[in-house]
């Protein structure tokens, strides 16, 4: 009697090895780097750029007025400290910006240079072979043909070339046939907008780090120098310092408004002398609201027009100052009625005081109820209404105030005392109750100025230029290949064409293949050897 052995167990599997800690931060990094650099990524990272820039479209940025800022503060104090917390007022400095900014700027080089690399390699490989199945092409047909495999393919190839396509004949596994493609340019195109939208971007980025720009307002007969001490506002990137800004200095000679019948300003036009500091053959030109003036990188606009009255301040000791002026500015731009301060700090030795004439300018000036309004922008009648203080301004306080509007505080700590008010035309005169004489003596107007330097002002356009070129590469290139092989008749008989088309880009491809059909089938039939003449066909001669 035999016995058996009981079979053997089978060792149980050996457990895998858990990876090592490096090669596990290496897979989550390239798993990580997939994501980022995906397509669907970078326009979700496009979008929220988009959306990112809204808040600095609806607030008052500090980069391009400081005042509304200020003034944001006063009518939402609660609001806008919560706000300024979040960078909504620096939007397009602020870190979260930043974080999309270099998120998007780092998910197009991941998914355009690869691209950008194979196609470069497919500009240099011939069309793929024809597929095993021609008829499940979306394009295909069938054409019968008397001629021999060789010689269809020949004119099938001759057809394409005329069309401009690349030809490849070759031996594949279910015979003869040829391979064609045309549309390269479309993926160029492609590969062209996102290339271009990438150097949009860098010079985006180049024109903020290197950049500045520095807006004042400049009265006829008076001018500035670019200095970020003479502007009333100015932004410069973290990449330029005081040394950078050019030698450029501009003096306004004169200015002029021209308005329609309905009292609109139709243009803005400003006669300049500009030039280097101390150089005394400065040159001359005149600038509009398009039409800047352009010298060395920097360019100068006018944004704007106001009025700055003049006064003469006749103290009782017999001390004057004649024409004291200052920009007032505009509190309605329909009529041009306007706003300002004139400070006048230092008085003169034993006068203690100081005098704030706070005043509203009407170009065209009428007084309804003992109220001054204006009625029209032009400087028909020009009137000014004045309040006058007297007391401490607090200039010298070290805390900063407005030029445009005295400091309230001054006035609620009865710091400034109202000491007289009167409407005025020019030359008219008030008489303080101390003797100080006031004269409105006239006005002049002055232009709102800004001088602008964009390093990468040229690179914006010619990558935006390339941006629409590749555009419309993508949109009005087809990429499309045709296949065509030559085999026996099923029925016997003859030879079949077999032909098909694959078409990316468009949706309307069967007038193209019908076409092409229709061609080839003409081709063909011209190609065709002559059968003999038939009886009827012969001619007989006279015996």
């Amino acid at each position: 009697m035999t016995t058996t052995a009981p079979p053997r167990e089978a060792a149980p599997p050996t457990p895998p090895s858990r990876p090592s800690a490096g090669r596990r931060l290496l897979t989550r990094l390239l798993r990580w780097w997939r994501q980022l650099t995906a397509m669907r990524t970078a326009l979700v990272l496009l979008f929220l750029l988009a959306l990112a820039a809204i808040p600095g479209s609806l607030l008052p940025q500090r980069s391009l007025s400081q005042s509304k800022v200020t003034q944001y503060f006063t009518d939402h104090p609660t609001l806008a400290h919560w706000l300024d917390r979040l960078y909504l007022f620096d939007v397009f400095s602020s870190p979260w910006f930043a974080a999309i900014y270099l998120l998007l700027f780092i998910s197009l080089i991941g998914c355009v240079l690869p691209r950008a690399v194979e196609h470069g390699r497919s500009l240099f490989q011939p069309p793929p072979p024809a597929p095993r199945h021609l008829h499940r092409l979306p394009e295909n047909a069938s054409l019968a043909t008397p001629l021999a495999g060789p010689a269809a393919l020949d004119v099938v190839e001759e057809e394409l070339r005329v069309r401009r396509y690349r030809v490849v004949r070759r031996e594949g596994r279910n015979g003869p046939e040829v391979s064609a493609e045309k549309g390269y340019l479309r993926e160029t195109g492609n590969v062209l907008f996102h290339l271009s939208l990438l150097a949009l971007l860098v010079g985006l980025a180049g024109g903020k780090l290197w950049g500045y720009e520095g807006s004042i307002l400049v009265t006829e007969g008076q001018g500035f120098c670019n200095s970020f001490q003479q502007y009333d506002t100015y932004s410069a990137g973290p990449l330029v310092g005081s040394g950078d800004l050019s030698d450029l200095c501009v003096d306004l000679t004169d200015f002029e408004a021209d308005y329609e019948e309905n009292l609109t300003a139709s243009s803005y036009t400003a006669d300049i002398t500009y030039g280097p500091a101390g150089d005394s053959g400065a040159a001359s030109t005149t600038i509009g609201v398009n039409h800047p003036l352009r010298v060395d990188g920097d360019r100068v606009y006018v944004t704007g027009h106001g009025f700055s009255p003049a006064f003469d301040v006749t103290l009782p000791d017999g001390t004057a100052f004649t024409g004291l002026s200052t920009p007032f500015l505009p509190a309605d731009t329909a009529t041009m009625a306007s706003q300002g301060v004139l400070k006048l700090p230092d008085l003169g030795a034993g006068n203690a005081d100081q005098l704030g004439i706070e005043g509203f300018f009407a170009p065209t000036g009428v007084v309804q109820g003992g109220v001054l309004t204006s009625v029209d922008p032009r400087p028909l009648d020009p009137q000014v209404a004045i309040v006058v203080y007297s007391g401490y301004l607090g200039l010298d306080s070290g805390l900063p105030q407005s030029v445009y509007s005295l400091d309230q505080k001054q006035i609620d700590r009865d710091l400034l005392t109202r000491v007289g008010a009167a409407n005025l035309r020019v030359g008219e005169s008030t008489t303080l109750p101390d003797g100080t004489v006031v004269t409105f003596s006239g006005y002049s107007e002055y232009a709102a100025l800004q001088l602008s330097h964009d390093p990468g002002q040229v690179y914006v356009l010619g990558a935006a230029i390339a941006v629409l070129v590749g555009l419309l590469g993508m949109l009005l290139v087809r990429r499309e290949r045709v296949f065509a092989r030559v085999g026996p008749a099923p029925e016997g008989g003859g030879m079949v064409l077999s032909i098909g088309s694959l078409t990316r880009g468009s949706a309307e491809t069967g007038p193209r293949f019908a076409a092409l059909s229709d061609d080839l089938r003409a081709a063909l039939a011209a190609r065709a050897p002559a059968g003999p003449p038939s009886p009827s066909d012969e001619e007989t001669s006279p015996s």
